[in-house]
């Protein structure tokens, strides 16, 4: 007979415990093991969505780990302490991973992922969420369809915050648009999500990660190259490059076969990703370029047809090229993007309709709704006419595009797009002060700025007689400034 070791912990202030250990004989033998205090293994199992800012909250089952007679010992347990199962030892069809930590969405794929993650890889899985703005509607029910579908815990944060802190907003600054259009809403997500991954990762021990992106989408870069820059040790299993289910039916089919609830949600007939940036869609008759999108799709936004026959004026409050105050009023860098969310949506503002070139190759069409996001670039980039010179704006300009495709390809944590960040924040220093927007039926109109550095000279820039601008100078200028054109036309006439 096996060895079974389990542990048992009595109080969450005990420096000890008491290790059962069933031998080959068949006898139960006890004796105490000295154990660690740590508040992790006693965290409060529930907690509200309110007191997610920044923090882990952790739900279902914890995992101990102990030494006894040089050998570790692993449980899982119940929050009464009581042992529920001991790890597999065992390979998977696939070989042998101790802990994984997924991404999970609580949606049909994530839920199959958790049990054949522990089918081929005879692992414990740890689902993970990220709370990005997505809506509370996500959230709710995740803890039991992760322990359904085999999970050991759930882990939830809250990354609003940080997301447009420290993603959304320096994109904004830098000006990064891709291929003319697209704001990256999926794009910017993305790493912020990972980077939590190998965070928690680290947090529970875990030596791998996982994803359910597709092998043919942008997501599954952006997920795996944020991996390999925070901790190259983490080993990456990504199912649907391995497996064989090749569509929903087999997925429901896995599922029953595993006894995975299946998701009783309806089925979208598009492919969409929400955060408090954006909405995306794509698929079905989307995926025809030729084809209008339906006026039902839209989620974040009126039918500018519809929007209100009156325009709305609002004031963007901006410093050093980040908003910071809506109307006067300064909010958190999630409440203000929200607000805007709110007004932009009843505007009819923000749609956009593209066919983008993937990293992976292959040209597909999206749909986007982004209110607020397109508020604060008209208005970041208007202040920036006041503020900026000439040869800044080009060089900014230029270096945007690089910026955006690099935030695009996933390479977020790349040397060099935070190299180009430094160049965005020290460029921008002076770009503060304020921009009057109008809003009506799907435009953003700028009807004024204003800004304590202003290049702007309305002594210079008038009409009228000026102390610094003599008119008469110009000559001279257009003389030496058109020299080479006066040369090159003298050489061709012989001259």
């Amino acid at each position: 007979m096996a060895e079974i070791s389990a542990t048992s912990f009595p109080s969450s202030s005990s420096s000890s415990a008491l290790a059962f250990r069933t031998s080959h004989n068949g006898s139960l033998k006890c004796q105490n093991v000295a154990v660690p205090r740590t508040t992790s293994q006693f965290q409060e199992l529930s907690v509200r969505r309110s007191q997610l800012v920044g923090n882990a909250v952790v739900t279902g089952h914890v995992a101990g780990s102990r030494s006894c007679k040089n050998q570790a010992i692993r449980a899982v347990l119940s929050g009464d302490g009581t042992a529920l199962a001991a790890d597999s030892k065992e390979a998977g069809l696939r070989g042998k991973l101790r802990k994984v930590v997924l991404a999970y969405s609580g949606g049909l794929d994530t839920s199959v992922i958790v049990p054949w993650l522990k089918e081929n890889y005879g692992c414990e899985v740890v689902c993970f969420t990220a709370d990005v703005g997505q809506g509370i509607k996500e959230l709710e029910g995740l803890e039991q369809k992760a322990k359904a579908s085999g999970a050991s815990q759930l882990v939830v944060k809250d990354l609003t915050e940080e997301f447009v802190k420290d993603y959304i907003f320096p994109c904004l600054r830098a000006g990064a648009i891709y291929e003319r259009k697209y704001l990256l809403g999926t794009s910017m997500a993305r790493p912020v999500i990972a980077k939590a991954m190998v965070d928690v990762a680290a947090e529970v021990g875990a030596d791998a990660v996982a994803h359910g992106c597709t092998g043919k989408g942008n997501d599954q870069v952006r997920f795996e190259l944020t991996f390999f820059s925070l901790n190259p040790e983490l080993k990456v299993v990504a199912p649907w490059r391995e497996w064989e289910i090749q569509g929903r039916e087999d997925a429901i089919e896995y599922a029953k076969k595993h006894n995975v609830p299946v998701p009783v949600t309806k089925k979208s007939i598009y492919s969409r990703d929400r955060n408090l940036w954006h909405l995306s869609h794509e698929g079905d008759l989307l995926e025809d370029p030729a084809n209008e999108p339906m006026k039902d799709m839209y989620m974040m936004s009126v039918d500018p047809e519809d929007a209100p026959d009156q325009p709305e004026y609002i004031v963007i409050g901006i410093e050093s090229g980040i908003p910071v105050a809506l109307n006067g009023k300064a909010l958190s860098p999630a409440t203000l993007l929200a607000e805007l969310n709110i007004i932009g949506g009843k505007h009819g503002i923000g749609r956009i309709d593209m066919v983008e070139n993937r990293l992976v190759g292959m040209k597909s069409r999206g749909v986007y709704e982004t209110p607020g996001g397109t508020i604060l670039f008209a208005a970041v980039q208007e202040l920036e006419s006041l503020t900026l010179d000439r040869e800044s704006i080009q060089v900014k300009d230029s270096l945007a595009l690089k910026y955006a495709e690099m935030v695009y390809a996933g390479r977020w944590f790349d040397p060099l797009r935070e190299s180009m960040d430094a160049f965005m924040e020290k460029i921008t220093e002076t770009t503060t002060g304020s921009v009057t927007l109008k809003l009506y039926k799907g435009s953003v109109s700028v009807t004024g700025r204003r800004s304590p550095n202003s290049l702007y000279r309305q002594d210079i820039s008038s009409f009228e007689k000026s102390e610094i601008y003599n008119q008469a100078d110009a000559a001279g200028f257009i003389n030496i400034f058109g020299l080479p054109m006066r040369v090159r036309a003298m050489l061709e006439k012989g001259i």
